[in-house]
């Protein structure tokens, strides 16, 4: 199979090709690997090679959905044994997986063929792919540009070209908002629908889970299939759906009452691009037949990023003190923004936590009203079209103080100065819809129906309320046939 019939599949449509014998897998394994010679240098998606693994796969019997189709694992949570496991982080730079996770496994046994695992932020913790272990992953739409983070490599190899569906995981949008950078499908399932064993139980406190970033509804709705179910590790078992999800994406989702917003409290004034995605959408909605309308935001979305930050910030501190424990490594093994993140996870008491924890109540009870009146709500993805490589990144005169003060254990100092609440509100400012999803627990997806005038991609987020999985699919359906988005890969030039 030449590159460019490869480019014209998706994966299901990969599978039926092996399926019926006009392809083998050997073949779609070395159009991926021709794809990515081609490509990878360029945007830097694919930072460990899996060669032996994938050769081994391709040459015994496949079965499952996704048969024989080429697949990328991100280099965060998703373990396979023997494979490299780095989190983005210089002290696993060497380490190799004793374990193979839940869904790893389920995703071989949809019959995929995992070949690579792709680049991601140290730790997962920033909405940029920019680490320094591997170096920046850049748009395959624009390479000065960010494809997104945490899963940016996994969004900018399928936007290339490379899959037509990759592993992704979102504990704050890290789906959802590499798939409105690079123009993609981006689920984010429902707390525990999705399992995390068999070492995780709930990641994050339960504010991560895993799934896939890809072209298409129907891969997205099939992986799920192929993901769902609890398992020992998981917390609960959550409710099923009643047939496949795969099954359910022609049958309409019915005339939906529909409330968006761009408001926003970290954002004086929405991105008019941000505005114009949401506008776009809402008049293709309406011509669909559905109800919509502009509402205020439904919850205190600047203490829901405070709570969700001090979450992750305590998260922070106890994973860089385990890796020194284990490893014996010194702060000199970790990103700057890391150790400061763990160093004000450190500062955080006890009362404060349980109090951000317990504000979920809160947080869950708004998104609830709302959905007691509105089926879904509607927000941009993106605070802003996909911003510049680098531009996040923190001063080096910053980065200088903020190893001196946690060195000498003063970062208290950072606080009095505002320089934390300004780094949050930069960090934040441009992605701050997403964090919501995670907070309450409920499915939201992204879908690629704005471009920029410069061609951007910019994504439309929709919250459902708990089970919503098939209505959001059912809809994303429904509008990918009403406005196709494009799948035409992006010409690239080397950087």
């Amino acid at each position: 199979m030449d590159v460019e019939e490869y480019l014209r599949h998706d994966g299901l449509g990969l599978a039926e090709l092996v399926a019926s014998g006009q392809v083998t897998a050997g073949e779609l394994l070395e159009a991926a690997r021709s794809r990515a010679k081609a490509v990878n240098p360029a945007i830097n998606a694919i930072v460990a090679w899996l060669d032996e693994h994938a050769d081994q796969r391709v040459a015994g019997e496949l079965s499952g959905p996704f048969a024989g189709v080429p697949f990328l694992l991100k280099d965060l949570g998703h373990n396979l044994a023997g494979a490299p496991r780095s989190d983005g982080c210089r002290a696993f730079a060497d380490r190799k997986s004793a374990i193979t996770d839940t869904v790893v496994q389920r995703w071989l046994d949809a019959g995929l063929v995992v070949f690579g695992k792709t680049n991601t932020p140290e730790f997962g913790s920033k909405g940029v792919t920019e680490p320094v272990l591997f170096g920046p992953t850049r748009n395959p739409w624009d390479l000065r540009r960010t494809p997104g983070g945490s899963s940016g490599g996994a969004g900018a190899a399928v936007a290339a070209g490379i899959v037509p569906v990759a592993a992704a995981s979102d504990g704050g949008g890290s789906i959802r908002i590499p798939a409105a950078c690079n123009g993609l499908v981006g689920l984010k399932a429902g707390r525990g629908l999705v399992p995390a064993g068999p070492v995780e139980s709930e990641p994050l406190n339960g504010l991560a889970t895993s799934g896939v970033l890809s072209r298409t509804v129907r891969d997205t709705a099939a992986m799920l299939d192929a993901l769902i179910g609890a398992e020992a590790m998981s917390p609960f078992a959550t409710a099923l759906p009643d047939r496949p999800l795969s099954q359910q994406l022609d049958e309409a989702p019915g005339k939906l009452r529909i409330g968006y917003t761009t408001g926003c409290a970290l954002r004086e004034r929405p991105h008019p691009e941000a505005v114009r995605a949401v506008e776009r959408s809402a008049e293709l909605l309406t011509e669909l037949g559905h109800e919509v309308e502009e509402v205020d935001p439904p919850h205190d979305d600047r203490q829901l990023g405070k709570d969700f930050l001090l979450v992750w910030f305590v998260h922070q501190a106890d994973e860089v003190d385990r890796i020194k424990r284990e490893t014996g490594c010194g702060d000199d093994a970790f990103e700057p923004d890391t150790l400061m993140m763990a160093a004000l996870g450190r500062m955080t008491g006890a009362v404060a936590l349980s109090q951000a924890q317990e504000r979920r109540r809160e947080h869950i009870a708004a998104l609830a009203g709302f959905h007691s009146r509105y089926d879904l709500l509607m927000t941009p993805t993106l605070g802003e079209p996909p911003i510049e490589v680098g531009s996040l990144a923190t001063p080096p005169a910053l980065q200088t103080v903020s190893r001196l003060l946690v060195r000498t254990r003063t970062t208290r100092v950072l606080r009095l100065l505002g320089m934390v609440d300004q780094l949050v509100e930069k960090n934040l400012a441009w992605v701050p819809y997403t964090q919501l999803a995670n907070i309450t627990g409920r499915p939201a997806i992204s879908l690629p129906l704005h471009r920029t005038e410069a061609g951007l991609p910019m994504g439309t987020q929709f919250v459902g309320p708990l089970q919503s999985e098939a209505l959001l699919l059912r809809l994303a359906r429904q509008l990918e046939v009403a406005a196709p988005w494009t799948l035409e890969t992006p010409l690239l030039e080397a950087v």
